[in-house]
């Protein structure tokens, strides 16, 4: 990361915008930054104004921005360009500028795809996934291409939870209801830290009790009350702060044309969390 003395007018500033947003991807990606002697900057902030707030990504200069809930779906008709990543859940997590020309990927459902094959989920169950958002987007597609064939997105939004459930070949549900599926994924805001429902859980104990893999995406926390109720529980567990990590990872390799080694990974986003 430059210093404030090395900060020059040729400095790459990249940006993250949140409606809550954390440390984590400004430490991960300033870490990296100077680990590899790279002149770039990132900042995190909270838009007030997401069309003015994209404006100023294309007037400035501004080479990258990474985008989080809940503007993942708005910031589409504001870009000129969708990537296949994008395009394919319609959801964006990834903007890059290259001469004014904004384009949009989504690194969120590569992060979810690795996530899943790492820690050796069965495709063979069903699952819920809870949620109908971009992240719930991401999650969905990356279940139905790793191989699962059943499964149910629960959504308070009928239309919406239909729509994507539809779109990917599963079912959906206003409730979970009865459903006790072994993989549960909470793909909402709750158990964010800063949020309304920060020491709320996603689901019922008993459906919980009753998986066997227990995934969150919120990444902050590291540990949310689901999942701290599903360590207890022995299950197995999969954390949103696994998800950014490798998201990052690959927003890191956009920006700069570099891709991180696993250890340099690893390391920057346990610098993160410290």
């Amino acid at each position: 990361m430059p210093t404030t003395a090395s900060i020059t007018r040729d400095t790459n500033l990249c940006i993250s915008l949140a409606a809550r947003p954390s440390n984590i991807g400004t430490r991960f990606h300033n870490f990296l930054y100077d680990e590899l002697g790279l002149d770039y900057l990132y900042k995190a902030f909270a838009p007030t104004d997401l069309p003015g707030a994209i404006s100023g990504v294309r007037a400035l200069g501004i080479r990258g921005c990474a985008v989080s809930m809940p503007y993942k779906e708005d910031v589409i008709p504001l870009v000129e360009e969708l990537d296949a990543s994008a395009a394919a859940i319609h959801s964006v997590n990834t903007i890059v500028n290259t001469d004014g020309h904004l384009r949009a990927y989504n690194t969120d459902y590569l992060a979810v795809t690795e996530v899943l094959t790492s820690h050796q989920v069965p495709t063979d169950g069903d699952f819920a996934v809870l949620g109908s958002g971009g992240m719930a987007k991401a999650v969905v597609a990356a279940l139905r291409d790793r191989g699962f064939r059943s499964g149910h997105v629960i959504a308070r939004d009928e239309t919406a939870g239909h729509t994507l459930a539809e779109q990917y070949g599963f079912r959906s549900r206003t409730q979970i209801g009865d459903l006790r599926p072994p993989l549960i994924i909470n793909a909402t805001p709750i158990g964010m830290t800063g949020g309304p429902t920060a020491d709320d859980l996603p689901f019922d104990p008993d459906v919980v009790t009753s998986a066997d893999t227990v995934f969150d995406v919120v990444a902050f926390p590291a540990t949310t009350p689901l999942i701290t109720l599903a360590d207890k529980l022995g299950k197995n567990t999969i954390s949103g702060a696994e998800v950014i990590a490798l998201q990052a990872a690959e927003q890191f390799l956009l920006y700069t044309g570099i891709r991180p080694t696993r250890d340099q990974v690893q390391r920057a986003s346990a610098f993160s969390r410290s």
